[in-house]
């Protein structure tokens, strides 16, 4: 019976953290679901994302050009991004920070986003969805 109810308590957080429209929006809280590590001798394997120290969330701002950790992460992170666009329903990011080159590219129709960081020798995939941040 436990095993249930924590089933559908699961599958009604899900529902609630799902991806949603994100066209027009110029800031959103974006979370990190899956992800995976590659290195330069062919090896990948999937990660949690706390493994590889990515945030749980962060906050994409378009207008200043800046992603951050959220208060709550502790972390108090951020960094600015060289480039942004969007073009044919997605949001492009890029940057360079700490001798790793970033790219983030979310649907804005669904909200779904798919980051790579590299670095010489190293790229890390993320995968994740994002939401309007009212704040």
């Amino acid at each position: 019976m436990k095993k249930l109810l924590f089933a559908c308590i699961g599958a009604a957080l899900t529902t609630l953290v799902a991806a949603e429209d994100v066209t027009d929006v110029e800031r959103m809280i974006c979370a990190s679901g899956q992800a995976q590590i590659c290195f330069e001798t062919g090896e990948c394997h999937a990660a949690t994302p706390w493994e590889l120290s990515i945030p749980d969330f962060v906050i994409i701002d378009t207008k200043k050009g800046t992603i951050s950790t959220t208060k709550a992460s502790g972390l108090s992170r951020s960094t600015e991004f060289a480039k942004s666009d969007r073009k044919e329903g997605l949001i492009h990011l890029q940057g360079v920070e700490g001798g790793r080159a970033f790219s983030f590219v979310i649907h804005e129709q669904t909200g779904r986003m798919t980051a790579a960081i590299a670095r010489d020798g190293l790229s890390v995939t993320v995968f994740g969805a994002c939401t309007a941040a009212n704040m």
